[in-house]
């Protein structure tokens, strides 16, 4: 319902090529950047940070906001707002650079496919960024409303109510998010595992065909001397 108000879609955010974020990389396995990103990240956080406050804060901080993420990233006006909204989630105006850390390490993770990995790795701050009115429980709303930066399918959504809603009151407590954030990781590790016997297998299967291609060639290789000899004796 909230995501309907907002116009927000279920389309996956991208980032744009050649933009600074392009050039960062997130480790695949805590998905967190290396010292010498995080020292380059806060040097641009510093150039956003135009009243030395070490916030990102003032008059047109909104602003200034939007373009760093317009920039950067094809997020739709109404989706910036949203971001915006769950960072500054205590309405002070302002965000400091953990949560911008937060922010760029989330829109990293997606665009290398590693959601599941880092809502694993992270899902305390997952789970509070989630928890949009500090009760200590997110409902579906929360999901959906950002779901452009986690992607989370509708299967899985579904999954989440119907086996880790263990209070039944359709909504989820950190533990119970905990317990579906082991549960996704799992069903992650199991599909890369079988895409690695996948390429394993296709792996074998060329080097197979070229063996048999090179002994066909080899083959033919031999009988051509021999023949060419028998016609010229003829």
């Amino acid at each position: 319902m909230v995501a309907r108000v907002f116009g927000l879609k279920g389309s996956i955010m991208k980032l744009k090529q050649g933009s600074f974020l392009w050039y960062l990389y997130l480790d695949k396995l805590y998905c967190l950047l290396s010292v010498r990103n995080v020292k380059a990240l806060v040097e641009y956080f510093h150039l956003l940070d135009v009243h030395h406050k070490k916030t990102l804060n003032g008059q047109y901080f909104h602003v200034l906001f939007y373009h760093f993420l317009h920039h950067v990233t094809d997020l739709t006006r109404n989706q910036i707002t949203v971001v915006f909204n769950m960072l500054d989630w205590n309405t002070v105006g302002e965000i400091g650079f953990d949560q911008f850390y937060m922010l760029v390490c989330i829109l990293l993770a997606q665009e290398n496919h590693l959601e599941e990995q880092f809502i694993f790795r992270h899902s305390r701050p997952v789970f509070e960024l989630l928890d949009l009115d500090g009760e200590l429980k997110i409902g579906p709303d929360h999901l959906h409303m950002y779901n452009f930066l986690f992607n989370i399918k509708k299967q899985q959504l579904r999954d989440l109510y119907y086996n880790f809603d263990i209070t039944g009151d359709r909504l989820l407590n950190y533990k119970e998010f905990k317990l579906f954030t082991i549960f996704s990781m799992d069903k992650y590790q199991e599909s890369q595992k079988a895409e690695k016997e996948k390429k394993k297998e296709k792996a074998v299967l060329k080097k197979k065909l070229s063996q048999v291609n090179e002994s066909q060639r080899e083959s033919l290789l031999g009988i051509q001397p021999f023949e060419s000899i028998s016609n010229y004796n003829c």
